[in-house]
């Protein structure tokens, strides 16, 4: 779908400066553009490069597992039908670390793992027809092909994504001339708080209404 969207406005605007005679505008700001791009991966290369590595060591270190036990509660309160031995726990810790540290990239492959590990559990729910949650209430699988709570859950928590260090809005400031790359450190953790606390009272809100 985004490819046709870039496409149509892509030809919007080749259209349009053929229509007002500024084709060459067009074209020098279709390289000076290019040129930007890639600037920018090779700068954000650098930058995704180095976070990706110190949390990778932090991982050989055992540093995320540590983290993980300690979110342990937090993760108990907002999945509260997973398993506490189960491992798609590391992996939505590792997630929720990385997305904390700015490290959106990094973060991606352990959400997916995450989502496959989810996956596997409800699998494994289907297979016993319905299982039980913590409380003892009945908890019936969802049919293949729909999302479970935890899956909704993971996903709206990782949109929300808390960050304590932008990293990415960082290089781009950085990158773009800002006079204080890291002054957007403040606005972002107020903004991704907000929006995490959301996400948390809208998850909860909707796990209530489910149970009743």
């Amino acid at each position: 779908m985004l490819n046709y969207l870039w496409a149509f406005m892509m030809l919007v605007g080749v259209l349009w400066g053929a229509f007002h005679g500024t084709m060459d505008q067009v074209t020098q700001g279709a390289l000076n553009a290019a040129g930007d791009a890639v600037s920018l991966c090779i700068t954000m290369l650098g930058v995704m490069s180095f976070w990706t590595g110190v949390l990778e060591v932090g991982q050989r270190a055992g540093l995320i597992e540590q983290l993980a036990k300690k979110m342990s509660p937090f993760l108990c309160f907002l999945f509260p039908n997973l398993p506490k031995d189960h491992p798609a726990n590391l992996s939505i810790a590792t997630n929720m670390i990385a997305n904390i540290l700015g490290l959106g990239w990094a973060a991606t492959p352990a959400g997916l793992k995450a989502m496959e590990e989810l996956e596997e559990l409800e699998e494994e729910r289907r297979r016993e027809n319905a299982g039980k949650d913590r409380a003892g209430f009945r908890l019936p699988a969802v049919p293949k092909g729909a999302a479970s709570n935890e899956m909704c859950t993971f996903l709206i928590i990782n949109i929300s994504s808390l960050q304590m260090i932008p990293v990415n809005m960082i290089a781009y400031r950085q990158q773009y001339g800002s006079v204080n790359p890291v002054g957007i450190i403040a606005p972002a953790i107020v903004a991704t708080f907000i929006s995490t606390l959301t996400a948390v009272v809208y998850c909860k809100g909707k796990d209530r209404k489910r149970r009743r």
